[in-house]
């Protein structure tokens, strides 16, 4: 469908929806964290493409945007799922099951603990 230095478009070749597109980055990284951060922009605007492609070639109302990190990833080389989306499509198997938190304690812990974290990650401004 699209290929240039910074990622591969194609069809997934077993399709939740006709049209599901896998977006794949040009540069071989394993999993979403791998990704440098020079690519990161660069990539999601393939899949901000594609993400507006799918709708307007498939009448779709929407899409749906996923990344597997490790666990369910099918292969070992990131991949971006974009899926077509439209109201009452049947697609209720690929979302797993919710839980809740505890109490509004361990929601606030847990939240800090990833805010911790994740100023190891975010730059500052």
């Amino acid at each position: 469908m699209h290929r240039d230095d910074v990622a591969t478009t194609f069809l997934d070749n077993r399709p939740l929806f006709h049209g599901h597109t896998l977006v794949v980055p040009a540069r071989h990284v394993v999993t979403l964290p791998d990704l440098p951060v020079e690519m990161v922009g660069p990539f999601f605007e393939r899949v901000r493409a594609v993400s507006a492609a799918i709708p307007e070639v498939l009448g779709a109302q929407g899409t749906f945007v996923a990344v597997n990190n490790v666990v369910s990833q099918s292969v070992a080389h990131m991949h971006v799922h974009v899926v077509p989306r439209t109201p009452g499509d049947g697609l209720r198997g690929f979302f797993w099951p919710r839980t809740r938190y505890r109490d509004e304690r361990q929601a606030e812990e847990t939240a800090a603990a990833i805010a911790v974290v994740l100023e190891r990650f975010i730059p500052p401004a």
